[in-house]
């Protein structure tokens, strides 16, 4: 069987000392497989971002194991074979040099690629995300968003990687350009059998891309399955809460009243007891305060993380109206 392209053992990443420690991601396991997308979704400070610089090498977890194409990721400082796309081209793209030197960059550490072998994947590259060759003499500064991005994508696709990661990468980008770069990375995905992980706050987004999706709430991993299962029967009332505000006709399932949750989310510092999201949900008990549920499979390839998985929308409906305070 064809090994994962990347995976994920129970990755725990802390920041500070033992005294303040800030847990960004807390026991994540997950795999992706060659031409699939794996869709990333939570709120700020859920932990996506830090995920993601894991995956590529760009930082090591506290504990667990990931593993590229089987074997365990050693690479650090961006010598991963996972290329990134972040939102912000200018994280990647130099301001100083042509697009042509950023979009190989990549490759100068390959000493099998020639020089006209290089020239060559880089104008191939370009042509492949939409752009112009005279792109590749133009710096930075002279293009706009959206070739910017494109030209990101390209620096990601030249060295033919076996997944790309995108963080937020059409957030930035006015609604038409941000459909045409989705349809473009589809059409790289589709070309090269290469594999996705797209992270993104936007469950629209997401949908559209991925072929199965994982919500993160402060660190964990609250629910996971394919794409159907969570739009069509979300088990989580995190997942509910999220999808109530996604319109409905972008959503396709109909109308839904809208959850509002209590509060915000509490500190990455100060991680409550039990369930993490017991601070928020209207459905918390005795339990949720004390005992911190497992990430358990309630139907083939669908798992979640809740004592009382699956939630009934209407329990948790009439629970969050009941826990609202009268006038």
């Amino acid at each position: 069987m064809i090994p994962p392209v990347l995976e994920l053992r129970d990755v725990t990443k802390r920041y500070g000392s033992h005294r303040k420690p800030v847990w960004a991601l807390t026991g994540v396991s997950l795999k992706v497989r060659p031409g699939e997308t794996l869709g990333i979704v939570g709120e700020s400070g859920s932990g996506k971002s830090t995920l993601a610089r894991i995956a590529v090498g760009l930082e090591r977890p506290t504990a667990g194991a990931v593993l590229v194409n089987g074997d365990v990721n050693r690479s650090h400082n961006g010598a991963s074979p996972i290329q990134m796309v972040f939102q912000d081209p200018a994280s990647s793209l130099d301001p100083l040099l042509p697009i042509f030197d950023s979009v190989r960059e990549p490759l100068a550490g390959d000493r099998s690629v020639s020089a006209e072998a290089g020239r060559t994947r880089v104008m191939r590259a370009l042509e492949e995300v939409g752009l112009s060759h005279d792109i590749a003499l133009r710096q930075p500064g002279g293009l706009s968003g959206g070739q910017k991005q494109r030209a990101s994508i390209a620096r990601a696709l030249v060295a033919l990687p076996p997944m790309i990661i995108c963080d937020e990468a059409v957030t930035a980008l006015d609604v038409s350009i941000r459909a045409q770069v989705l349809n473009l990375l589809r059409a790289v995905q589709e070309q090269h059998n290469t594999a996705f992980v797209f992270i993104s706050h936007d469950l629209c987004t997401v949908s559209y891309m991925s072929d199965r999706i994982m919500v993160m709430y402060l660190g964990g991993v609250m629910e996971a399955g394919t794409r159907e299962q969570l739009f069509a029967t979300p088990a989580h009332p995190y997942t509910h809460s999220l999808l109530s505000a996604v319109p409905p006709l972008q959503q396709g399932s109909g109308a839904r009243s809208r959850l509002r949750l209590k509060g915000d989310p509490p500190s990455v510092t100060q991680v409550p007891p039990g369930c993490r999201f017991q601070t928020r949900c209207p459905m918390a008990d005795t339990r949720c305060r004390q005992e911190q549920p497992a990430l358990r499979e309630i139907a083939p390839g669908h798992h979640a993380a809740c004592h009382y998985a699956p939630v009934p929308l209407q329990e948790l409906e009439a629970a969050a109206t009941a826990a609202q305070p009268t006038a």
